[in-house]
C-alpha cells in the first residue's frame, strides 16, 4: 500500500435468483459510496444470486456479462471491486471472486474449500490456485467464506506479501461467533487488514447475521456492520502494517523449516 485508502463493506439480503435486483442495489450503493471517497468495495458471496441450486447453472451463464459490468463500473468511479459470482463450468460452476479494478479485470480467485454442510460440493467445482493481486488499492490476497477456517491459505498469501486480506462470505446463523472470531485470528496472525463482507437477513430458509467486519493488523475493528443492510466503512493506513510488524516481527521469527 502506497497510502491511506477508504474501504467498504457492502453487507446486503441477496435476493436469491434475481439478479437484476441484485445488480441494481449494488449499482446504486457503489455510486454512493464513491461519493463518500470508498476506494475499495467488497460484496458479499454469490452477490447477484445467492446460492439459488436449482438454476444455478442457468444464472451462470449471465456471469461474464454481469463481471463486464462491474468492471466498467470500476472504471467510472475510480474504485476496485470484489465479489464473489458462479462462473459457469461444464455440468457445475465455480464459486469466483473477480476484482475489478478501475476499468479492468485484474484477476479471479476460485473457492478452494467447499462447504458440504451446505451442499456446495454437490453443485460446486473446487478451484486449486491462490489469488494475490497488486492493485490501485494495494497488495490484496482474495479467500471466500468457508476457505477462513484454513488458516494455511491466509498464511500462504501474507508471506507472499499481503497487505488486505478480503474476504466475500455468505455464513449464516447460529456461527456469529466464529466469523467474528476467526476473521480477528487472521489479522492477528497475518498483521494484516481484513475486509470481510457477509450477506445479511433471510435467504430462502437461512438466516443471515451480516456482521460484516473491517479489522487492522491488531485485530482491532475499524468498522462493524450489524443485521441489517449496511456499508461499514474504515481507513486503511499502511503505516499501521509497518509499525506493528516492526513491533512484533512474526514473520522474522518463524521457523518454516521446523513445520
Amino acid at each position: 500500500m502506497q497510502k491511506s485508502i477508504k474501504a467498504a463493506a457492502l453487507q446486503f439480503n441477496i435476493a436469491l435468483g434475481d439478479i437484476d435486483k441484485n445488480l441494481a442495489y449494488v449499482t446504486e450503493k457503489l455510486h454512493q459510496l464513491a461519493k463518500d471517497g470508498v476506494e475499495l468495495a467488497v460484496l458479499p458471496e454469490m452477490w447477484s444470486c445467492a446460492f439459488d441450486y436449482r438454476q444455478l447453472n442457468q444464472l451462470a451463464l449471465r456471469t461474464p456479462a454481469l463481471v463486464e459490468q462491474v468492471v466498467d463500473l470500476s472504471g467510472e468511479l475510480g474504485m476496485t471491486i470484489i465479489g464473489s459470482l458462479p462462473e459457469p463450468h461444464g455440468e457445475k460452476v465455480y464459486n469466483t471472486s473477480y476484482v475489478a479494478d478501475r476499468g479492468k479485470l485484474v484477476g479471479s480467485y476460485r473457492k478452494m474449500h467447499l462447504f458440504g454442510l451446505m451442499h456446495e460440493d454437490r453443485h460446486l467445482d473446487r478451484g486449486d490456485s491462490v489469488c494475490l493481486l497488486d492493485t490501485s488499492v494495494g497488495k490484496i490476497g482474495v479467500i471466500i467464506c468457508y476457505d477462513l477456517r484454513f488458516p494455511e491459505l491466509s498464511r500462504r498469501l501474507a508471506v507472499d506479501g499481503a497487505e488486505i486480506l478480503v474476504i466475500t462470505g455468505e455464513w449464516p446463523k447460529p456461527r456469529e461467533e466464529h466469523w467474528r472470531t476467526l476473521i480477528r485470528a487472521r489479522a492477528i496472525e497475518n498483521q494484516l487488514f481484513v475486509v470481510a463482507t457477509n450477506t445479511c437477513g433471510m435467504i430462502g430458509k437461512l438466516d443471515f447475521f451480516g456482521s460484516s467486519l473491517i479489522v487492522n493488523p491488531k485485530g482491532e475493528l475499524l468498522a462493524e456492520g450489524g443485521y441489517e443492510n449496511c456499508e461499514p466503512t474504515a481507513i486503511l493506513d499502511p503505516a499501521e502494517i509497518t509499525s506493528w510488524r516492526a513491533s512484533i516481527n512474526c514473520f522474522q521469527d518463524r521457523r518454516p523449516e521446523c513445520y
